[in-house]
């Protein structure tokens, strides 16, 4: 991995035209620029957000600094699509034009919008390097008017073509099931109930047979419709759901046996073969990997 530092040198004034469109809680904004020579940006402010950015035209080259480790050179194509954590830091130096549009979404809107519609284990997007995504691509080009013009953008619009994307993005990169076949699933009421149950359930102190009856359901039965709704069953779902809230807290100067303590496992081995079962690595990697 390259180890080396964009240097720090200031932006020059008009050499990136930026237009704004405020669809809060979402903020959308479009970034381009003509130059071959522009300088590295600044480092961004860390938040509890999710930049995502997709590319308007073909993006030639450039340079991608995770904290200080440089992770990427090379260019994007049209459409592709990037998903940026911004609790991390991150700098870029664009080496080419380029033409993009990127929606900042707070964490918290994320994780409202996924409880909203029954799925509150999502904790975050995958997006594999080189995706290219025309459907994201497409509301972005829907958005371009607006953007030209945003003192006169329609707010309903807007809000409309943000719901998309969210749908989008919680169904293609957050992990989450939705059932074509609604046949032998559990109910709306009971897809919530049986949710804000596991959650609860971060100590361990789980029973099948008792979140069967509050469903009204034999145990047998809760558990076939369960997997019917959410392609998992109940324990790999809880267990999904406490390596998602680990990753969250891998972000924090915390032991990594508390860690394992808080999302309900026995021990810090208990914890470490369970994440790199479901995760692919282990904990201390996970935490190393986000910190280079």
């Amino acid at each position: 991995m390259y180890r080396e530092s964009a240097p720090e040198k200031p932006q020059e004034p008009d050499a990136i035209h930026r237009s704004i469109v405020d669809a809060s809680p979402i903020s959308i904004m479009r970034l381009k620029s003509d130059r071959e020579d522009l300088a590295p940006s600044p480092a961004n402010a860390r938040e509890d957000a999710f930049c995502i950015i997709t590319q308007l035209r073909d993006f030639r080259l450039h340079r991608l600094w995770r904290g200080t480790s440089l992770i990427f050179e090379g260019g994007h194509p049209e459409g592709a699509l990037a998903i940026t954590d911004l609790r991390e830091e991150w700098r870029c130096h664009h080496l080419s034009p380029f033409d993009n549009v990127r929606f900042r979404i707070p964490f918290r809107h994320v994780r409202d919008f996924a409880t909203e519609i029954g799925r509150p284990d999502l904790t975050g997007f995958e997006c594999p390097p080189g995706t290219v995504d025309t459907v994201i691509l497409g509301l972005a080009h829907a958005l371009l008017p607006a953007l030209e013009r945003p003192k006169q953008a329609s707010r309903l619009f807007v809000d409309q073509v943000t719901l998309a994307i969210m749908t989008h993005l919680v169904q293609k990169y957050g992990g989450l099931y939705f059932p074509g076949e609604r046949k032998g699933t559990l109910a709306p009421w009971q897809e919530k109930h049986a949710l804000e149950y596991l959650a609860a359930q971060l100590d361990g102190h789980l029973s099948m047979m008792e979140l069967a009856k509050s469903c009204e359901l034999s145990r047998s039965y809760f558990i076939q419709a369960f997997k019917a709704s959410f392609g998992r069953t109940p324990l790999r779902w809880l267990t999904e759901y406490r390596i998602a809230r680990a990753k969250e807290l891998l972000l924090r100067d915390l032991p990594i046996a508390e860690i394992a303590i808080r999302c309900g496992f026995a021990d810090q081995s208990h914890l470490t073969r369970s994440f790199s079962l479901i995760a692919g690595i282990t904990p201390a990697r996970f935490r190393r990997d986000r910190r280079t």
